[in-house]
């Protein structure tokens, strides 16, 4: 590579696996005079080609056998490529499926000094390392214990140690943190943090979308070994989202036709004209089925109604979503969600929700729904709507319309901001002399 700051440069990647329907197939396959094809051809990675520059952190997204642990596994050397190039600069650490490059009949010291030792570290680099290794997995005594006696949880809180405390220019996470307790989880990611912030490069895959919008700058989506999209973060997960929310309506679609259960009625149009802001047409707008209704207004009202993008917190306000609908239609929910600036959802509010039904509506009509609601103490900053339609019930619904981050809000909070979500509370004291307590 010519370029310093491209630390991994995929050219053209492909990885190509015989798939034989009988063992005996191999054989006959092997023997054949004429080279006769008893197998077929399975593209687990194909034709990709991709630059990741230096202190850049990427998410990789896609169904089961989209082809993520084969681009993680050519990445890393642990697979060949049957055609194209993959280039690495720098000392490279892989957690890729739980306990790998572990030996189960060594205990966990003995495979930290190993797992050392094959990233080119000597026994005397690693017990400077020890500490931080240990006290991070927190695993007590088991440190002396064969690994084939630990848990799933305790497989990872190893691994994940042992690759961070390296200090790797490129680290490589492969949904390995899953296992491990949301206590570890929440160490792991802090640690995310910290080694981000010296430079390294994370290649991280997982199936929690909020975890990847949070700490990935970039994002690849992969679909059956072929890129689907690859770039900023917000824009890849939005249209990965929609993608997956088609697919769950196709699921869903027949139980939810038939659903008709509880409804508020709206079926009388109301006296007089209503005037409402139209919203602005958007390429990323979903609507998956224009036949039946879209979104044609949505906005957020203080108590005055005057409309407002400035919310503070402990202040209640109302949110507004119009729908136009061309056909009658029971079971609809109005909901918004919140993402805050780090792409993750921080609340969801919608009209089944409160009032444990959907809507009828009817063919020709403009419906407005209102969510009233007192803004909870979120951190103050930047925060984006998305406002939406379904048909179905909380559990199991068909979105109609989405509009994905389709609104900017300010929020501002006097409080202390020192987390997500400060909660109001009641507090009482009782005082009492020393004499007067007994603790057991």
């Amino acid at each position: 590579m010519t370029d310093p700051d491209v630390v991994i440069k995929i050219e053209h990647a492909t990885k190509v696996y015989r798939i034989f329907e009988r063992p005996l197939d191999r054989l006959k396959e092997s023997l054949s005079p004429f080279h006769k094809r008893y197998s077929r051809d399975f593209f687990a990675l194909d034709d990709l080609s991709l630059e990741i520059r230096r202190g850049e952190t990427i998410g990789i997204i896609g169904r089961n056998g989209a082809g993520k642990s084969t681009l993680l596994k050519l990445i890393t050397g642990v697979l060949q490529p049957t055609q194209g190039k993959i280039a690495v600069q720098g000392k490279m650490a892989a957690l890729l499926e739980l306990g790998a490059g572990f030996n189960p009949e060594m205990t966990g010291l003995e495979n930290v000094y190993l797992s050392g030792l094959i990233m080119g570290f000597s026994r005397e680099e690693m017990d400077g390392k020890m500490d931080t290794i240990l006290r991070f997995a927190d695993i007590g005594d088991f440190i002396y214990q064969p690994v084939k006696m630990y848990s799933s949880g305790m497989f990872a809180r190893l691994a994940f140690s042992v690759n961070v405390a390296v200090e790797p220019d490129v680290l490589i996470v492969d949904e390995a943190l899953s296992v491990g307790d949301v206590f570890f989880q929440n160490k792991c990611f802090r640690k995310f943090e910290e080694i981000q912030r010296r430079g390294t490069n994370i290649l991280f895959v997982s199936h929690d979308i909020n975890a990847v919008k949070r700490f990935c700058n970039k994002v690849l989506w992969l679909d059956q070994g072929h890129e689907v999209m690859f770039g900023d973060r917000d824009q890849v997960c939005a249209a990965y989202l929609s993608e997956q929310l088609k697919s769950m309506n196709k699921e869903n679609r027949a139980g939810v036709e038939d659903l008709n259960g509880a409804n508020i009625d709206c079926w009388q149009a109301e006296a007089g004209t209503a005037r409402y802001p139209a919203i602005v047409p958007r390429e990323d707008t979903i609507n998956n089925f224009p036949e039946r209704s879209k979104i044609v207004s949505f906005f957020i009202t203080d108590m005055d109604g005057n409309m407002t993008t400035n919310l503070c917190t402990r202040v209640a306000y109302e949110i507004h979503i119009v729908g136009r609908f061309f056909e009658d239609i029971h079971d609809v929910i109005f909901g918004i969600t919140l993402d805050n600036a780090q792409g993750i959802q921080v609340l969801a509010m919608n009209t089944f929700l409160s009032t444990r039904q959907g809507v009828s509506v009817r063919a020709g009509t403009v419906v407005e729904s209102r969510m009233r609601f007192t803004l909870p103490m979120l951190h103050e900053g930047e925060y984006l709507i998305s406002p939406a339609m379904s048909m179905g019930t909380q559990q199991s619904h068909v979105n109609l319309t989405w509009l994905p981050l389709y609104a900017k809000i300010l929020v501002s909070n006097a409080g202390a901001n020192i987390s997500l979500l400060e909660l109001d509370t009641e507090s009482a004291f009782s005082v009492f002399d020393e004499q007067q307590v007994e603790f057991y």
